[in-house]
């Protein structure tokens, strides 16, 4: 077998690597139709890499054998205390020569990750995260094997043109300005929730006060369209659906064409199990499909045991599994 070598990622790849990502994502495509067409094409993968290398601080490894690129990874961090001192690898950023072996393509993907981030973790950056295609459980397994867990699920379906009704009881209807202080309370249910066992996630709590601003400032907003379920005449539940393009964590090879987002959905604990969070999953799907979007998208955090059942009982199909390693730890 021709040896192996690893470079820096430099602009000199990002051609080949273009290449290697196309091929990925045809793949990629076969597994999951509704992922977006383009990046078949090595012109727009290479387009979305070099999008990936300009931004801030990026860096990476490519991986060459006899001269050609078989494998690369690139990383950038993202400016927000949320996440720590951070590299992000994102739905372009990595991809290894698919007609090679599995057993070759784990172990080039282990030898691309230590190289780029030996000089991550000199720069300080220790919260390591990456979008890995979900149907690739073998290069999946090679992230694991690196300390990596599933902390985040990508998943999308084609917008129902039939919905079942709601439960008896319940009532599903876009809200009232009335609505804002119920609206208000559930802004802060899901990060609640996701402080919980088994998220624990350290995400920040805004205050009610603030979610009433917001929601009083932005009620109007035609981008986003809300609805609320009812039971017993109380507002128990919520979800928003917009353009995927209102959200930074779809960009690239992860955001399917002419789609629509759900892009919140929370129901009071003790309203679950009255089939609430369905029912107002139902009315978004409904209202992209009635909308002409030919797919929606949504994630979760795969922790969060409710949405991890809810989501993919509705219909949606992982398509990136987000991977994250806290190094030192």
């Amino acid at each position: 077998m021709t040896r192996t070598e690893l470079h820096p990622f430099a602009e000199e790849h990002l051609a080949a690597a273009g290449r290697l990502l196309a091929q990925r994502h045809r793949h990629h495509r076969a597994a999951e139709p509704l992922l977006p067409e383009d990046f078949e094409d090595p012109a727009a993968a290479t387009a979305a890499l070099a999008d990936e290398l300009g931004a801030a601080e990026a860096s990476g490894a490519v991986a060459t054998r006899g001269g050609d690129v078989v494998g690369y990874l690139l990383g950038a961090a993202k400016p927000s205390p949320t996440w720590g001192p951070n590299v992000w690898v994102e739905s372009a950023g990595h991809a290894v020569d698919t007609d090679l072996p599995d057993h070759e393509r784990t172990d080039l993907a282990r030898e691309l990750y230590a190289e780029a981030a030996t000089r991550w973790v000199d720069e300080g950056r220790t919260a390591h995260y990456a979008l890995l295609p979900a149907h690739d459980t073998a290069l999946a397994s090679a992230w694991f094997r690196l300390a990596f867990g599933h902390q985040h699920t990508h998943a999308v379906q084609s917008p129902p043109a039939d919905v079942p009704p709601p439960r008896d009881g319940l009532v599903v209807r876009r809200p009232t300005r009335d609505d804002i202080p119920a609206l208000a309370t559930l802004e802060n249910v899901l990060p609640r929730h996701q402080g919980l066992a088994p998220c624990f996630s350290s995400g920040p709590l805004g205050s009610y006060e603030e979610s009433v601003a917001e929601w009083t400032e932005d009620f109007d907003d035609p981008t986003f369209t809300t609805f609320v379920v009812e039971h017993e005449g109380r507002v128990v539940g919520s979800a928003v659906g917009c353009p995927l393009e209102k959200s930074s964590s779809h960009t690239g090879p992860a955001r399917p064409e002419h789609a629509a987002f759900l892009g919140f959905a929370a129901v009071l604990p003790e309203a679950r199990g009255l089939g609430a969070g369905r029912a107002v999953g139902d009315a978004v799907g409904a209202w992209a499909h009635g909308a002409g979007y030919t797919s929606l998208v949504t994630d979760w955090r795969e922790t969060n045991l409710l949405s991890s059942r809810a989501w993919r009982r509705l219909g949606y199909r992982d398509t990136f599994t987000r991977v994250h390693r806290l190094v030192g730890h």
